[in-house]
């Protein structure tokens, strides 16, 4: 195809991811950009496969029918809760991907003979070692979410100063591959260093911390297709890396903003885990309010202000469906019902607003951090459903907690405070929440959605 109007594609399809994304910004837009970024996307490929002469239609036409089979039947069927796991991995494949085309481009180059060698070879060598990194700390993170590891922070005496030597060596290696004419081979060691850094830069992660990686590998992912588009000589490639890649990184500002946590904080793995069963047992013993759903159901038949809190547990059950029922039930009475949505609920950002919406809860019902704790105090009840870390006022309160200064929603100062739990096990943090125990608080013990079933069953009949 003639060149001027293959970058006229590519000037689309990067028209379309810039769309795409402003699309995203709005939970109502959000469809129509993701269809738009999507569209952007097989433009991008239909045109790169045609350019580089790889295939015929008939190719791109089998190509993409099996892939949307595959991408079909992941939506189907991944539960949103394994969706932070379908993340980490794609990343991973990005980044991956990333490492053997930059290879094989560096490869292709020195083969060539091409003027101007050595910046082709330091975008080989940057895609490769930022892919690497992404792909294995990726796989970590799938591990640890996926729960094939423990999900707490992994560390050896000496760690740090094996990823200084790592990165050094990285670093020092690449440059040398940069300035000299030195063998492909090469390439592939600066890749297993970069390898191993990436495995040990996710290792020390903790469970609570999952959602900055996440956003972090994302951005990852993005730089290092940026860097690959430099290889290529593909514009569009490289605008869409940068893309992912910058907005990647304001995401991950926004979470460890958050959780009041610096990125190198997180990435040591700053946050520990610091309760054992027996003294999570000495602080609730005698002092928790259970309740019934009956009696929960005779709080929410007086309320006139009722703000939901939902976490992880409310994924793990399934409950968005009756929650949303629930809400409407308490609407049609004349209450006013919102939900304070905790920027890192759940084990990735964004993960309580996906669930609510797919419940086809409103979306001015959903409301920032900010917004809600502004209005907690005038609250009559606040229901939290599987939630702990984003409602544990220790992190307001103790100054010697691990999640001391992060902030919260202010639940604790609502009239009543209801909680469904499973147990009285403690959050990603692993430190006890003091919320269990408030005069204030009712525990309701079981399964979040058949609690709420039966708060709803009971207002049924009232």
């Amino acid at each position: 195809m003639n060149a001027a109007l293959i970058n006229l594609g590519y000037l689309g399809a990067s028209a379309l991811f810039v769309a795409g994304l402003k699309g995203l910004a709005h939970p109502r837009s959000a469809p129509r950009g993701n269809l738009m970024g999507a569209t952007g996307m097989l433009i991008a490929v239909a045109l790169t496969l045609l350019d580089r002469r790889m295939v015929t239609f008939q190719a791109i036409a089998v190509t993409l029918v099996i892939g949307t089979v595959i991408g079909a039947t992941l939506a189907l069927k991944i539960q949103m809760t394994a969706m932070p796991q379908l993340v980490a991995l794609l990343n991973g494949l990005g980044g991956g991907a990333s490492v053997f085309v930059a290879g094989v481009g560096l490869l292709e180059f020195r083969d060539a003979a091409v003027p101007a060698l050595n910046h082709f070879t330091m975008a080989a060598v940057t895609s490769g070692v930022i892919g690497a990194v992404t792909f294995w700390g990726s796989l970590v993170a799938f591990a640890k979410l996926q729960e094939l590891i423990t999900d707490n922070s992994i560390r050896f005496p000496g760690q740090q100063l094996v990823n200084l030597t790592l990165a050094v060596a990285v670093g020092g290696i690449g440059l040398w591959l940069w300035l000299t004419p030195e063998p492909h081979a090469v390439y592939w060691l600066v890749v297993a260093l970069s390898s191993m850094l990436g495995l040990l830069l996710v290792l020390p992660v903790g469970g609570a911390d999952m959602p900055v990686v996440i956003a972090l590998l994302n951005s990852c992912s993005g730089l290092a297709a940026a860097a690959t588009g430099f290889v290529l000589n593909n514009n569009v490639l490289i605008i869409a890396g940068s893309l992912v890649g910058a907005s990647g990184l304001i995401l991950t500002q926004i979470m460890c903003r958050a959780m009041n946590r610096s990125l190198v904080d997180v990435m040591a793995g700053g946050t520990q885990a610091t309760s054992g069963g027996g003294q999570v047992g000495d602080i609730y013993t005698g002092r928790v309010k259970a309740g019934s759903p009956e009696e929960v159901a005779l709080l929410f038949d007086t309320a006139r202000r009722v703000v939901i809190v939902p976490g992880f547990g409310m994924a793990v059950s399934q409950a968005q469906y009756v929650v949303a029922q629930f809400a409407e039930l308490l609407c049609g009475r004349g209450v006013e019902v919102e939900f304070a949505v905790h920027p890192v609920a759940g084990r990735m950002p964004g993960h309580m607003n996906v669930l609510l919406a797919e419940a086809n809860i409103a979306y001015d019902q959903l409301k920032e951090l900010d917004d809600s704790n502004a209005s907690f105090d005038r609250t009559d009840v606040a229901l939290v459903i599987g939630a702990n870390d984003v409602v544990n006022p220790a992190a307001r309160t103790d100054p010697a907690s691990p999640i001391a200064g992060m902030p919260i929603l202010d639940v604790d100062k609502a009239a009543t405070v209801v909680v469904i739990k499973r147990s009285l096990s403690s959050g990603f943090a692993g430190i006890p929440n003091p919320l269990f125990v408030d005069g204030k608080t009712i525990m309701l013990f079981g399964d979040a959605r058949e609690m709420v079933q039966a708060i709803i069953k009971v207002l049924k009949e009232a």
